[in-house]
């Protein structure tokens, strides 16, 4: 294969509209754009707008908030880090942190606070593990398979921020 002979896959790209290029094209005059009004005009923007109608998100009623101070978490089961182990993707002698189990494929995005231990599923090797933070049956279930459990709890939030 050569660099000449590399092309795209037929119907791939589909060629450029030439508008206003004579009567014959089928595109001239108005280029497609009917006649004037503010649809024909460059700029124009009217998603949404019902002719002077309340818009139907105007209509409808707001829901809901988002918790700017909630944590962000990648969870973590026990049943999936057993997993890893069993399939040799964690090492257990050495300490077993988020960057360890990112490494693993246990997570694709760590949490912006962190790695957060579940206790879903069977742990049954002896684990050091480093977390942001366990669920309390996460923290019996290290500790009696015989490892470690040290949880740090991410950085707390600044003062209120409406105060000031």
């Amino acid at each position: 294969m050569k660099l000449n002979e590399l092309s795209d896959n037929p119907g791939a790209r589909q060629a450029r509209k030439r508008v206003g290029r004579g009567m014959g094209s089928g595109l001239g005059k108005t280029s497609g754009k009917g006649h004037k009004g503010q649809k024909a005009r460059s700029g124009v923007s009217i998603k949404g707008f019902e002719g002077g109608q309340m818009p139907l998100y105007r209509r409808l009623p707001k829901r809901g908030f988002k918790n700017i101070f909630a944590r962000e978490y990648a969870e973590v089961t026990l049943a999936r880090l057993q997993a890893a182990v069993d399939s040799k993707r964690l090492d257990p002698k050495k300490t077993v942190d988020a960057e360890a189990m990112r490494a693993a494929g246990l997570f694709k995005k760590p949490g912006r606070d962190g790695v957060r231990l579940l206790g879903n599923g069977e742990l049954t090797a002896k684990l050091d593990l480093k977390v942001a933070g366990a669920t309390k049956s996460a923290e019996a279930a290290v500790e009696k398979a015989g490892g470690t459990l040290t949880v740090d709890a991410p950085a707390e939030k600044s003062e209120k921020q409406d105060q000031g």
